[in-house]
């Protein structure tokens, strides 16, 4: 039967710690790069779609106004209002 040996063990640690500062500093170096060719291509696509015709469209000193529905002014499509009455039982 083998036994662990306190060497083995230490060595098993301290080679868990090296790879986990050595991953983490790898991650901190690459990760920013990845992030920004991430972001660039998602723009890219974004422009070939068209999500950009927006700003575009609006003129030069041209105000818009949108306009969001208060309680008192429900949208349409939210439904029916109901008034309920109380009914007294004798």
């Amino acid at each position: 039967m083998q036994e662990a040996s306190f060497q083995g063990f230490f060595r098993t640690i301290l080679i868990i710690i090296i790879f986990y500062y050595v991953f983490r500093l790898i991650g901190r170096l690459l990760f920013p790069i990845f992030f920004k060719k991430m972001v660039s291509k998602f723009e890219s696509q974004m422009k070939q779609q068209g999500f950009d015709q927006k700003k575009e469209d609006i003129k030069v000193g041209e105000t818009t106004i949108e306009r969001k529905p208060t309680f008192r002014e429900p949208e349409k499509h939210i439904g029916e209002y109901v008034d309920f009455e109380e009914i007294k039982k004798e």
